[in-house]
């Protein structure tokens, strides 16, 4: 890899050039695509990046300039760039097109297109549709937030027959083309909202995904009259609404059903037949992971997986790592990794899965609410550890919620503290923030917290 701090190569002609901003995983995919069309391009970053030795384009270092991105005939964006960026924002408003990779990925694509976007649940989903439908012959590719970076699907001038994209907001936001067979919005919580203009420039990023969908495509919306306006839109439109949640298999077309004795089962629609699966038969822990899984099962009937294979791949998945992810008992308790809960909706759903749990919370804020925390916290935690450079809006929540609080500071502490907390309790932690004060990600942090605990294998 070539680590560039500015460019030293010759700039060419740009007015049949595209811009490439932003040089990393998906800046390279969009330059390494465009290079294997003969399409020339020029890259740039306001930091110091590596690429690779094989890609020879010039790459620019340094605050992006609006006038000269306005020479290009095009520039693409990566989603990690700020779409409101004044240089971005002026070179629209010059008439210089700006887009994503999906809308790249978009006009090259010819196969069903398979898309999946929300809050939470993405990378769970996507990743049991992929399983599910790699069945089919032709199989599926999973691409986009999740395993590749989707342009590399098409590196070999090919097309998969099959596409399942996960897809952020950041992505939507710059997409114009993108024509979703089946699509599902899974929810909209307020996280990343400060990526984006205000909350509803992030809701309506989500939206979308759904702009180009008519007569013969799917959407799966959530049951809520929120978004009934956008149901109603897309049914006028020829698209098949299916609405999913918690409730009865008789309104819903898959979802959670509550029982009378209070366990649930999961359901879909299989044809004509409604499909279900008791919640005790599922390895995956918690109802807000199973209605991930009963989307999922949907999209596979909707493309002609059979009940039975969609069966056995339920009651066969245990979950994704750091999502309500069972490490197994230590020191006489059980631990769990949601790391990936960095949002309030999430710890919730999370807690939600147990009677009583020692829970490890705290990070990097990004001044949420906490105040739907603190009914779930008063009733499902028994003791509170609290980690991050700035425990105090964690710690008023916890006394708010008259949950016995420690400051642990670090992951290492808090386990350490937990191993020694009301014995047989198991120990969640689902931080109900972003890790960045004290990690690189959520899954640094959730590794930190997996080697902590067993590293109590050997001290106990």
């Amino acid at each position: 890899m070539n680590t560039l701090a500015r460019s030293t190569l010759p700039v060419a002609e740009r007015s049949d050039m595209t811009a490439v901003i932003g040089m990393g995983r998906t800046g390279i995919a969009v330059a390494s695509f465009l290079a294997r069309r003969g399409i020339p391009c020029e890259g740039f970053d306001e930091a110091a990046v590596n690429i690779p030795d094989s890609l020879h384009i010039p790459v620019h270092i340094g605050a992006l300039d609006k006038d000269i991105l306005s020479e290009f005939a095009r520039v693409i964006v990566s989603p990690g760039i700020n779409w409101q960026h004044p240089a971005l924002c002026a070179v629209r408003e010059s008439g210089v097109p700006v887009a994503g990779d999906l809308d790249l990925f978009s006009e090259s694509f010819k196969g069903e297109l398979i898309a999946v976007t929300g809050t939470n649940g993405k990378t769970t989903t996507v990743s049991l549709i992929d399983t599910l439908l790699d069945t089919l012959p032709g199989g599926i590719e999973a691409a986009g937030n999740i395993g590749r970076a989707m342009l590399d699907l098409l590196d070999d001038g090919g097309s998969p027959q099959r596409v399942v994209l996960e897809l952020s907001s950041f992505q939507l936001e710059r997409a114009d083309i993108i024509h979703p067979r089946w699509a599902v919005l899974l929810n909209v919580q307020a996280d990343h909202a400060d990526m984006h203009s205000d909350t509803k420039a992030y809701e309506a990023a989500k939206c979308r995904l759904f702009k180009a969908q008519g007569v013969g495509d799917t959407a799966m919306l959530p049951d809520d009259a929120h978004w009934q306006t956008l149901a109603d839109q897309l049914a006028s439109r020829g698209v098949r609404v299916h609405r999913f949640g918690h409730g009865s298999a008789e309104h819903l077309c898959a979802g959670v059903q509550p029982l009378a004795d209070g366990d649930w089962q999961i359901f879909w629609r299989h044809g004509d037949q409604i499909e279900y699966i008791q919640a005790a038969d599922l390895p995956a822990r918690g109802m807000h992971q199973h209605l991930n899984l009963a989307i999922a099962a949907q999209a596979a009937a909707d493309f002609g997986v059979s009940a039975s294979v969609i069966r056995m791949c339920l009651t066969s998945f245990h979950g994704l790592s750091h999502r309500l992810q069972s490490l197994g008992v230590t020191a006489r308790r059980e631990w769990f990794d949601d790391s990936k809960a960095t949002n309030p909706d999430a710890a919730i759903a999370a807690l939600s899965a147990f009677d009583q749990v020692i829970w490890i919370c705290g990070g990097l804020s990004k001044d949420a609410n906490l105040s739907p925390l603190s009914d779930t916290v008063s009733r499902r935690v028994a003791h509170a550890l609290i980690i991050g450079k700035d425990p105090k809006v964690y710690a008023e929540l916890c006394q708010q919620a008259g949950v016995p609080t420690t400051i642990a500071g670090t992951v290492e502490q808090a386990v350490h503290q937990a191993a020694h907390a009301q014995p047989g309790l198991p120990v969640l932690l689902a931080p109900a923030a972003a890790s960045q004060d004290q990690f690189r990600d959520y899954a640094e942090r959730g590794r930190a917290f997996a080697a902590a605990v067993k590293a109590l294998e050997t001290s106990t």
